[in-house]
């Protein structure tokens, strides 16, 4: 079945569901100064993550697959999506976030989604 947004541009299936799904998730989740929010962004080459305050709608710290030591790794993208779950938090902590919310962004939990988080985690960041 073919959709069109607001603007007339055709829009997939999947990508109506993912709009849908983030949706329903900002609804619940928002970040605040004491527990900013975790933003993950996926497209099929990048991973982005974005710790957020929503409250003054800022972007406190980012890490990208973009970045140029991330660039030039020849790692598979989950792992690559790992190691910017790592950096974010690295950067989250000399920053002085300890805790955040996570937000999917309406993806599911799965592969390089999970593994941002996993690397968040495992670099001391509670979620």
């Amino acid at each position: 079945m073919t959709t069109f947004t607001a603007s007339g541009k055709h829009e997939s299936k999947t990508r109506k569901s993912r709009r849908r799904r983030h949706i329903r998730v900002r609804k619940k989740v928002s970040g605040s100064a004491e527990m900013p929010r975790l933003v993950v962004t996926r497209s099929l080459n990048h991973m982005v993550a974005q710790i957020v305050d929503d409250s003054v709608g800022r972007t406190l710290v980012s890490a990208s697959t973009m970045e140029a030591d991330l660039r030039k790794s020849k790692d598979s993208k989950t792992e690559l999506a790992r190691e910017v779950g790592k950096l974010v938090a690295e950067r989250a902590k000399k920053a002085g976030i300890s805790k955040v919310v996570f937000d999917r962004a309406g993806n599911r939990y799965h592969g390089r989604v999970a593994a941002v988080a996993d690397g968040a985690r495992n670099a001391g960041l509670n979620l």
